[in-house]
């Protein structure tokens, strides 16, 4: 089968096509876009159906800041599965790993390790739970499928959906867990002042990422802090996706408030699977008392991952080079659209999460209409880019000349309207389910 045969062909034997909402083929370009690899290296993947890309997309979903297959990662891996990945006692690595990352952050004392961000979510809201006795938990942001974050859906389907997180159903979610999770936005202070005011004795936790495309409002986290320390909640950081990228460490490193939890998962395994939970000495006992053991989260293969990662990202600097990549490419996309008259604006602060949207009729024909053109030229390519340490200027000599080709095709049938943009398409417009709640 070819990756179209085959991807039909998953739909009917994995509800969904795929066990990640973002790597659909829909959500880029349905019909169009590929779904399988055979190869990827650096920022270039191969299709199983042997057609080479570029990518300059969120680069494996924001988990390969070093690049795909990065050859010391990759050979920190592989020594693990020859020497063995699995059994009967605990790798030594964790162990280094927890000192490691206790080192990075001094505020922390002590890590407990999973295998991806969901699970590190769910486990940071257990301990907390347990150091409080409470139940309740305020969510600023995105932080993953379980109950406990998709309990806020219930009883008010738009607590969510009507703020910034579009089609996340809470169907399967216990309707007993009615009113546990309450949703805030980053940066409105009256709605945080209401928060602790109403449900303040009641907070477990309040988690949020530092941020995301832009730095926090001044006095925000300062605010977070404030509060919980008053009412005794646990203040969470999520850093699964701006961890390492925007600094190295993490972004809250940069902006002065400590928390009590912080997550990390993604990048610090550059595509291995591998989450940490750091915490306060204060709750180590906490921590203890909670159940918290799963038979794959004592694997080799995650810790020595993120070992080599974290040194190597250490070694290269690798967020000063990904930030500053991403800036040059969002001038390039501005420069680019104003040189032939195409609508645009930058949506982002941050050269590592860069993106933009277009200030077009029918926006996300627009978006769909670019990945197509895209595809043409080599490049999978949408709206939104995280740069990688593999990424360099022949990449974005090429990728910047494929742009201004596409955008002066895009110009005009946006001059032209709705209609114009849309018969362009090659098949349906991308899925748009949700958006996430931090510029």
């Amino acid at each position: 089968m070819n990756d179209a045969q085959l991807y039909q062909h998953a739909k009917t034997v994995i509800p969904g096509g795929t066990g990640l909402l973002s790597k659909r083929p829909e959500m880029l370009a349905p019909e169009v876009f590929p779904a399988y690899f055979k190869s990827a290296s650096g920022c270039r993947i191969t299709t199983i159906d042997g057609r080479e890309f570029t990518d300059f997309t969120s680069c494996g979903i924001g988990a390969c800041l070093l690049g795909f297959n990065d050859e010391d990662v990759s050979r920190a891996v592989i020594k693990t599965v020859v020497d063995g990945s699995f059994s009967t006692l605990n790798p030594p690595e964790e162990v280094e790993l927890a000192d490691r990352l206790c080192g990075i952050h001094p505020w922390a004392s002590w890590a407990r390790f999973a295998r991806t961000g969901g699970e590190i979510g769910a486990v940071a809201i257990r301990i907390a739970r347990a150091c409080t006795g409470r139940s309740k938990v305020a969510v600023i942001g995105y932080h993953g499928w379980h109950d406990w974050y998709l309990a806020a859906n219930l009883g008010d389907p738009d607590a969510l959906g009507g703020m910034w997180l579009k089609g996340l159903s809470p169907c399967g979610v216990p309707e007993e867990l009615t009113g546990t999770t309450i949703s805030c936005m980053h940066g409105d202070f009256e709605n945080l002042e209401n928060l602790f005011r109403e449900h303040g004795n009641e907070l477990a936790a309040i988690i949020l990422e530092p941020c995301r495309h832009e730095v926090p409002a001044p006095g925000f986290l300062e605010a977070l802090r404030k509060g919980c320390d008053k009412f005794g909640s646990l203040l969470i950081y999520d850093e699964i996706t701006i961890g390492w990228r925007y600094r190295f460490g993490g972004s809250h490193l940069s902006f002065g408030v400590e928390p009590d939890l912080a997550i990390f998962s993604k990048a610090m395994g550059n595509g291995h699977p591998i989450a940490a939970v750091l915490g306060r000495k204060e709750f180590f006992d906490g921590a203890s008392s909670a159940f918290l053991s799963s038979t794959y989260w004592t694997e080799r293969t995650g810790p020595a991952a993120a070992l080599a990662t974290i040194g190597k990202m250490e070694k290269i600097n690798v967020s000063a080079h990904v930030n500053e990549y991403g800036r040059r490419v969002m001038e390039m996309w501005k420069s680019s659209a104003d040189a032939v008259g195409l609508p645009l604006e930058l949506t982002s602060e941050f050269g590592c999460l860069a993106t933009f949207s277009f200030k077009t009729p029918a926006p996300n024909a627009m978006r769909t209409l670019f990945t197509q053109l895209m595809l043409d030229r080599g490049f999978f390519a949408g709206t939104g880019f995280y740069p990688t340490a593999a990424h360099g200027e022949k990449e974005f000599t090429a990728y910047a000349q494929a742009v201004k080709e596409v955008f002066a095709v895009l110009a005009p049938l946006a001059g032209d309207g709705e209609k114009a943009i849309l018969s362009a398409l090659r098949g349906p417009e991308a899925h748009t389910t949700f958006a996430r709640l931090v510029k």
